[in-house]
Formats: structure tokens, C-alpha cells, sequence
């Protein structure tokens, strides 16, 4: 009989959600070990290397903890882990609303349809430009949060193209993040205005309550 998956976990933590269109309410955040990604603007690099394996049921058991109905797994990039997707079941059948951070260049396929896919769309000045999996436009729906963090008026015009191209606005969700301390919100806010875009500014609220460097927050 195959062993239950173990999971390369960084941390488990109880907040408020702090991006997404599910901002604001009280979430348990699991934050996977491991990116194959260096971006610049990555608030999370303990998550590269700091962690340790927890199995299904510990990290199951560590979420029932919290009154929450919200989970957020998020990373590190979380896809790396095949063991990803049991978790992500077992949460859903537990009854939580569940969401998923990905990088975007790792597939989608195999994600649970009940969960609420958030794909962060590098942008020429992310560092990681070009990191997408094309087939992730195909499982995509009305409820997937495609989000971009903007870094400069380079990556406003290309992430206003590349929405566009793939039908985004019209198909998803799209989300435009100032990267913090690179660009001001007030800006972003005027260039969304002033283009017509149907993107939707998206602050990390977190770091306006909390420090922006504070840990499990």
C-alpha cells in the first residue's frame, strides 16, 4: 500500500488574507518549502530553503486548529510538490474554501476544480520574464485570479497586452499589485484610471496592518 504524500512545509499560520478578492477575511495560510524562482520583487525567500516534511494528516490537523473557513496554499511554489493536489482535496472536502498561489509556470491540470486557482504572471521586470505554462489559459474559469505585480510602466503596458490577448478580462479575473516600495499605489491607481483598463488594484493589505517585513502575518 503507498504511504500517505509528505509535504515540504515552510510554515502554517492563522492571519488575514491580505490579496486576492478573498482580502480581508481570516485565512490559515500554508506556506510550501521550495521556488525554482528568484524574482525581484519576492517577499518570501525564507520560504526557499527553511522548513521541514509534515504529512497530510499534522498539516490537516494544524489547520483544524484555526476558525477559519478560508486556506490559502501558497509558497515557495506549491506545484512543485506532487503531493500538493491530495492536500488541496482534502481541504475541499473538509468543507474549506481554498485557494491556490502559483507562479503560473507549472500546470494547472491536475488542481482541483473546487479550488481557487491565483496565478502571479511574471512581468518583464519580475526577473523572470516569459516563466508561464501557455496551457494554464485553458484551465482557467471565471473564478481564477490572474494577478500582476507591476514594477514599472514597462510591466503596466505588458501585462494591459498580454490581458488582453489571452481574454482575460473577459474570461478571469485580473489583478494588478504595485510592487512594494518600487511603485506607488497612487500611480498605479491613476494608470488604471487613465487606460480604461478593467484591471483591479490590489494592495497587499497585510502590510499595512503588520510591518512589512513581519513573518506569519
Amino acid at each position: 500500500m503507498e504511504s500517505a504524500p509528505r509535504l515540504k512545509i515552510n510554515e502554517i499560520f492563522f492571519s488575514i488574507q491580505g490579496e486576492s478578492s478573498w482580502t480581508g477575511y481570516p485565512t490559515v495560510f500554508v506556506r510550501s518549502r521550495g521556488c525554482h524562482l528568484r524574482c525581484s520583487y519576492c517577499d518570501t525567500t525564507h520560504a526557499y530553503n527553511e522548513g521541514a516534511l509534515r504529512g497530510l494528516d499534522e498539516i490537516m490537523g494544524e489547520v483544524a486548529r484555526h476558525p477559519a473557513k478560508h486556506v490559502c496554499v501558497t509558497g515557495g511554489e506549491p506545484l512543485l510538490q506532487p503531493g500538493i493536489h491530495d492536500l488541496l482535496s482534502r481541504l475541499c472536502d473538509r468543507g474549506y474554501r481554498v485557494s491556490l498561489e502559483t507562479s503560473g509556470d507549472k500546470s494547472c491540470a491536475r488542481v482541483d476544480a473546487r479550488v481557487k486557482k491565483i496565478i502571479d504572471v511574471k512581468t518583464p521586470d519580475s526577473g523572470e520574464p516569459g516563466k508561464f505554462h501557455a496551457d494554464n489559459l485553458r484551465f482557467a474559469d471565471a473564478d481564477t485570479e490572474f494577478k500582476f505585480v507591476i514594477c514599472s510602466e514597462r510591466d503596466f503596458d505588458w501585462a494591459e497586452k498580454f490581458a488582453r490577448d489571452n481574454g482575460l478580462f473577459e474570461n478571469s479575473n485580473v489583478l494588478y499589485s504595485p510592487s512594494f516600495n518600487c511603485v506607488n499605489e497612487r500611480w498605479l491607481a491613476e494608470k488604471i484610471l487613465a487606460s480604461g483598463s478593467a484591471a483591479r488594484l490590489q494592495l497587499q493589505l497585510h502590510k499595512y496592518i503588520w510591518s512589512p517585513d513581519a513573518r506569519g502575518v
